[in-house]
């Protein structure tokens, strides 16, 4: 479906086109054509919108930037003509946490802050609390010094590929042959980064192992890589912190574990995305909810006491009952950290290309949606965990958002630095994006490896070379 604008100021379609798409997340929404709906004018002192015979002018700024009271205005027409409540109002930003951070910084009472993201963008008191809850949770771990980095190794295979996944995550049955090109690509790269970290006397503070699912290459291999990391990144380092995203239960064995184990493992997740078979099946897992109880089980006997385990909000199919059924399952369970995601349609994702193709796709009602969140909110509750970490994505049902909960002192650090961008991280792998940045400027640089995995086998070198070009301009004075 189309929704038609017909826009006097084009300058200003990027900032109507979010607030549009807000509300109508999978209609195209197109300006200035022949045949229109919507009629939006905007000069340097009012803005009158109208649609279907509802003529709305808007004159108060506030004392507002034009932009903002523009998306403001648009928000409170959409709002009133949908009868939707979007609760974080106008804000569309990723890291919404880092407005409440430099507040508290500067000094403002929570109450203030609370009131400027509601008057600013229309945001409901318990997202601006999430927002305050996360950044105070979260400032004791922010990285502040340049020389300590953390190390991201992706592995871009899964058992099969899930239908809302656009990450690099290919069915392993079908490319079994690169899987060793591809290992023995990786150890070179791990060899060579390592050796630039030795010489410039960086130090590593976490090491984070995902994908992709790990775990999804057989035994042998998982020790082969699991070992090459260990040796290069954590002997003799004293490393904090070691994740492995096991990822899938249908992809972990006993073995796998016990190998984790083996190298100083402290930290892993085990992802369910939801405890409901039929909706398992739908999304294309080769699992049950039993497979994960089972596989959580082992992993508590084995002495893993720090577990994450995530969960998607607005899968298809799944409403209240399914969210609640999902939550009950976990809380028994008692995990130390759970991840709450909600469902991003992104493009190269089978969801997506049906959606494109008008397939039938079940969306929760915004207010199902809000409802759903706060189940997932009165979990981390019931399990004593508070809000560490938290990012928002485009494409996302009901435009909500991710959030990290943890019990006190299991905080993934890898997760808090990744999202806040204040320590330079060095991505190995397909895909892998090394971000590194420079402080006392002010900015950051990326690097980003190739996402084919035969491109990545084959130009190893040039990617090495490339990587290490760029840490070179921050730390060759080292």
């Amino acid at each position: 479906m189309k929704i038609n604008i017909l826009l006097n100021d084009l300058n200003y379609r990027y900032d109507i086109y979010q607030m549009f798409n807000i509300f109508y997340s999978f209609h195209e929404i197109i300006f200035n054509q022949d045949i229109y709906g919507y009629v939006i004018n905007v000069s340097h002192d009012k803005v009158s919108i109208s649609h279907d015979g509802k003529d709305k002018t808007y004159t108060d700024f506030q004392g507002m930037g034009i932009k903002n009271y523009l998306k403001k205005v648009v928000f409170e027409f959409l709002t009133e003509e949908t009868n939707n409540h979007h609760p974080w109002g106008t804000l569309i930003g990723i890291r919404p946490s880092k407005i409440a951070w430099e507040m508290l910084n500067k000094g403002y009472e929570e109450e203030k802050i609370i009131s400027y993201f509601n008057e600013i963008y229309l945001a409901d008191r318990e997202k601006a609390s999430l927002c305050i809850e996360v950044a105070k949770n979260e400032s004791s771990f922010i990285n502040k010094d340049e020389n300590k980095i953390s190390v991201y190794i992706g592995m871009p295979f899964c058992p099969t590929r899930c239908a809302y996944c656009s990450f690099a995550s290919n069915p392993i049955a079908s490319c079994k042959s690169q899987v060793v090109p591809y290992l023995d690509a990786l150890k070179k790269e791990i060899i060579a980064i390592n050796n630039y970290i030795t010489k410039h006397k960086l130090t590593i503070e976490t090491v984070y192992f995902g994908g992709g699912t790990p775990t999804s290459v057989d035994e042998k291999q998982f020790e082969y890589i699991m070992s090459v990391i260990y040796e290069n990144f954590l002997l003799d380092k004293n490393i904090g912190e070691f994740t492995v995203e096991c990822g899938r239960p249908d992809s972990i064995t006993e073995n796998k574990l016990i190998t984790m184990k083996k190298y100083n493992v402290n930290r892993i997740s085990i992802n369910p995305q939801t405890m409901n078979d039929d909706t398992l099946k739908k999304i294309g897992r080769n699992h049950n909810s039993k497979d994960i109880k089972d596989i959580f089980k082992i992993a508590r006997e084995l002495n893993f006491n720090n577990i994450n385990m995530d969960i998607i909000v607005g899968l298809p199919g799944e409403g209240i009952e399914e969210i609640k059924h999902t939550c009950s399952e976990i809380k028994k369970l008692k995990p130390e950290s759970i991840t709450v995601h909600g469902m991003s349609i992104k493009r190269g994702s089978a969801l997506h290309e049906r959606i494109i193709l008008n397939d039938k796709f079940n969306i929760p009602k915004q207010s199902e949606l809000n409802f759903m969140y706060g189940e997932t909110r009165n979990l981390s509750k019931e399990l004593n965990m508070i809000p560490y970490y938290m990012y928002r994505q485009k494409n996302m049902v009901g435009n909500m958002e991710n959030v990290g909960y943890t019990i006190k002192g299991k905080e993934c650090i890898y997760n808090i630095e990744m999202i806040e961008e204040k320590q330079t991280i060095i991505a190995l792998g397909a895909d892998g994006i090394s971000k590194v940045v420079f402080k006392e400027e002010n900015r950051i640089e990326r690097f980003a490896n190739l996402k084919d995995i035969r491109q990545y086998t084959e130009n190893i070198d040039k990617m090495i070379e490339g990587k290490i070009k760029l840490l070179d301009s921050l730390y060759s004075h080292i």
